[in-house]
């Protein structure tokens, strides 16, 4: 079987594998691997292992050395002008008045490529652009347009919740969030208040989703007829994370009581909650 490492080239980036091509690596060691844009210099986040043949899509590329102080020294020249590099290709933009918002520029390892990040809210004829870069900088240049999404993980920041963006600091994949998920935790559907600094549903609300749903399945739905200590009635709200359940009972006063002590019952509701409750409607 075949033997692969995995490595990733951002902090909080996809992971790809390599052929550790016999070399004795550890995790978190850095190392140069060949990839489509070139030499690069990732990180090892998966240590070697071996897996199925039919579990690779394609050969792996094997690394090419462990990186050494010098590979690490270039990358951080690299580093230094990318800064620069942006200012300057934000300075040709506005030169040919186009329609588009500069993200961030990436040198490649060994400089050999820059990468610019951008958004847009259409498609955008940067051949002109392209050409002027290439003059400039006498490297090859690409200009890669991005979503709203990605440009949140390149930039970064802090969310609502006071911590680091989840997209810049973990996720490697962006997983599809829904309004569902919202509704199934009770959250108010205002998208001031469910929506991240991109402006998307925040990402956080597929992390506990799984656990709402299990749990809703087994408390009572809102409109059961329920048999509570105080009285029959109606359950009127849910409380996930308490495990309780509101009750309107036929009186009409509310009551909250834990999700153990209201039984479901089955059939035609008391007098009183009949009398109580004639225009109800199952939600």
């Amino acid at each position: 079987m075949p033997e692969v490492i995995g490595v990733r080239f951002k902090p909080a980036g996809k992971v790809y594998y390599f052929e550790p091509a016999g070399l004795p690596l550890e995790v978190n060691e850095q190392v140069v691997v060949e990839t489509v844009r070139g030499l690069e210099v990732g990180r090892v986040v998966i240590a070697s292992h071996q897996v199925l043949e039919n579990e690779l899509a394609e050969p792996l590329k094997p690394v090419v050395r462990k990186a050494e102080p010098q590979d690490l020294k270039q990358l951080e020249i690299y580093r230094e002008r990318e800064e620069a590099a942006f200012t300057k290709c934000q300075q040709r933009v506005a030169a040919h008045n186009l329609p588009m918002k500069l993200v961030g520029a990436e040198y490649n390892f060994d400089g050999s490529r820059l990468t610019f990040y951008f958004t847009a809210e259409g498609r955008v004829d940067f051949r002109e652009l392209v050409k002027d870069l290439a003059s400039t900088f006498r490297t090859r240049i690409e200009l890669r347009q991005i979503g709203v999404r990605d440009q949140a993980k390149v930039i970064g920041g802090l969310g609502r919740c006071g911590r680091p963006l989840c997209c810049a600091a973990f996720l490697s994949d962006f997983n599809t969030v829904s309004i569902k998920m919202a509704k199934e935790q009770d959250l108010p559907l205002n998208p001031m208040k469910i929506s991240g600094l991109c402006g998307r549903l925040l990402c956080c609300l597929g992390y506990e989703n799984e656990f709402y749903c299990a749990q809703k399945r087994q408390l009572p739905q809102v409109n059961d007829r329920v048999s509570t200590p105080q009285g029959d009635g109606y359950v009127v709200g849910v409380n996930v994370l308490a495990d309780s359940v509101s009750v309107e009972l036929a009186n009409g006063s509310v009551v909250q009581v834990p999700a153990a002590e209201a039984q479901r019952q089955e059939g035609e509701p008391c007098e009183g909650c009949q009398q109580h409750r004639p225009s109800r409607k199952r939600r």
